[in-house]
Parts: structure tokens; C-alpha cells; sequence
């Protein structure tokens, strides 16, 4: 057990990225729970350290409840990793524009619409939900004719009449993205993932194939950015390869990983439990600092 931290808890769902990461913290000897953001609320203390590994909710319409209880858990003296209002940033793709614009950093034109495209991104532009994931209800309009279509095919959706959807300028696909995996300021593992023949979006849910990579520094530069524009701890950044370099897509607060994002011979589970401890220890000893963002991967 490190010298003043509790407990670490695991706040989310039994899926195997969350019991793989379980299990590499507790090699560091550590007493660590995985249980749904309730069971955590009622355990955890001062001094415990919980991380926050809420998805988005398989409607599109939101994130999965129990951000209000990680607030109060962080009032009360816990250590969140994946602060509520960086979990939120992850996963609202508005949001997200937003704070990586402010940051100056390249992402695609994006505009909230409801029904009326009109003075919005110019086409070509991809269409998609706020709070959206694994591909779904994700539409590419090469002129402003798909893009009335395709916003009329949705405006009965649940998730649409609620929140409206999103317009992004399309960057053109390359049947390939590459999703950096960013720890504590480091980056811990990486992937490329390929699209499957036909399709052009690049979701695993969706056939895509991972293989792995090394991340250019460039990338790796650009993921720890966007991960500090967002205040996160853990989190995935997808990069779409441009004539310009990288593009930032999206950020994922509740990324799940397999071994295939190893970098070297280290196992990627066990370089985040690393890096996430070390941001806990930190939090709880913070005369002693912690540093910035560093472009080493391991």
C-alpha cells in the first residue's frame, strides 16, 4: 500500500478493460475495488482514490448516470481520476470542439444544428450524436442535399429531439485512424485501427482491425495536448492522419484496451496503473510535484 493512499476503486462496468486494469493495480499491492459508481459512493472515504469509468449511455442521449455522485465523492476529500467535468468533456462532442479550439489545436469545423443546415459547416460533413459511440447513427453528406436528407432520417431519434446533432467538417477518410492512449501526462499505449473493406468509418464495432503501432512523436505530442485541454487522466485520443499531419477526432473518457495497444514489451495495462497511481500519489502529496506532460511512452 503507498504511503497515505486507502483504497483504490474502480467506478464502472465488469468489462474487461476495467478487470484487466483491477488486476494491474493490485500488483502494486493495493487494496482495489470494481464496482457500479453507487456501490462505490457508499464505500469510498477521504483518501481513497476512485476511477471514473462512465460510458455513454447505449441511447446516445447522454452519459451514463452518476456524475453527481463522483462530484460528491471529490467534495468529500476522494481522489477522482477523470474529474466529473472532464468525463463530460470527453464524451459531449461539443464540448470536446470546444475546449480543443480554445487550446488552438486541429480539430474539424463543428456546429450544433437542429433542423435548419443552413449557415452551418459547408459540406462535405459528417453527421453524428453529441453523446455518440461505436459508430452509431454516424452519416458522411457530400453536399448539403444528403445533409437535409440524413437530418430528416434522424429527427425522430430519442437522442436528436432531445440535443439536436452535430456537423463536422469531414476530414477525408483514409480507411485508418490512430488512437493514442494518454495516462497521467504520458503516453501509455497506442493502435491503429483499419477500416473494414467498404466502410469508411474506423469502430472495431464496425469490423475495423487494430494493429499495432508506434505513435510518431507528433501524435504523441498532439494526444498529450488534447488530453490536457480536458484535464484528463485517462483517456483515448483518435487522430486522423491529414495533409497537414494529425487531426483530433474525438476524445474517449471510458477507452477500453486490449494488450494489442502495448508499447515495447510493456504491457499497457500495467503502464497506466502506473501512471494512474503516480497521479493519485501526487494528488495526495502535492509538495512534492508531479510534472508536466512528457513526450517519453513509457
Amino acid at each position: 500500500m503507498l504511503p497515505g493512499m486507502k483504497r483504490f476503486f474502480i467506478a464502472g462496468s465488469l468489462s474487461p478493460t476495467n478487470v484487466r486494469l483491477r488486476e494491474a493495480l493490485r500488483d502494486y499491492d493495493l487494496e482495489v475495488a470494481l464496482l457500479p459508481v453507487e456501490g462505490v459512493a457508499r464505500r469510498a472515504q477521504p483518501g481513497d482514490v476512485v476511477l471514473a469509468r462512465l460510458d455513454v449511455r447505449p441511447t446516445l442521449d447522454g452519459i451514463a448516470d452518476g456524475l453527481g455522485q463522483l462530484d460528491q465523492l471529490e467534495r468529500s476529500g476522494v481522489r477522482v481520476l477523470n474529474r466529473p467535468a472532464t468525463l463530460f468533456a470527453t464524451h459531449d462532442k461539443l464540448t470536446t470542439a470546444i475546449r480543443l479550439h480554445e487550446a488552438l489545436l486541429p480539430h474539424p469545423a463543428t456546429s450544433l444544428v437542429a433542423d435548419d443546415p443552413r449557415h452551418h459547416v459547408e459540406a462535405p460533413v459528417v453527421v453524428k450524436p453529441r453523446f455518440g459511440s461505436w459508430g452509431r447513427d454516424v452519416y458522411r453528406c457530400r453536399d448539403q442535399r444528403a445533409l437535409r436528407r440524413t437530418l430528416r432520417r434522424l429527427r425522430n431519434r430519442p437522442w436528436f429531439r432531445q440535443q439536436g446533432a452535430l456537423v463536422q467538417a469531414l476530414v477525408p477518410p483514409r480507411g485508418e485512424d490512430l488512437r493514442v492512449i494518454v495516462a497521467a501526462g504520458r503516453v501509455v499505449g497506442a493502435i491503429k485501427r483499419v477500416a473494414a473493406p467498404g466502410e469508411w468509418r474506423t469502430n472495431v464495432a464496425l469490423g475495423a482491425r487494430r494493429v499495432p503501432v508506434e505513435p510518431p512523436l507528433g501524435a504523441c505530442a498532439l494526444a498529450l495536448a488534447a488530453a490536457d485541454a480536458v484535464g484528463a487522466d485517462f483517456v483515448g485520443v483518435d487522430l486522423l492522419p491529414s495533409s497537414e499531419g494529425y487531426v483530433i477526432l474525438e476524445l474517449n473518457g471510458c477507452v477500453d484496451v486490449t494488450d494489442a495497444y502495448s508499447l515495447d514489451d510493456t504491457s499497457v495495462f500495467d503502464a497506466i496503473a502506473s501512471r494512474l497511481i503516480a497521479a493519485a500519489d501526487a494528488a495526495l502529496h502535492p509538495s512534492e510535484g508531479f510534472g508536466v506532460p512528457t513526450l517519453v511512452t513509457q
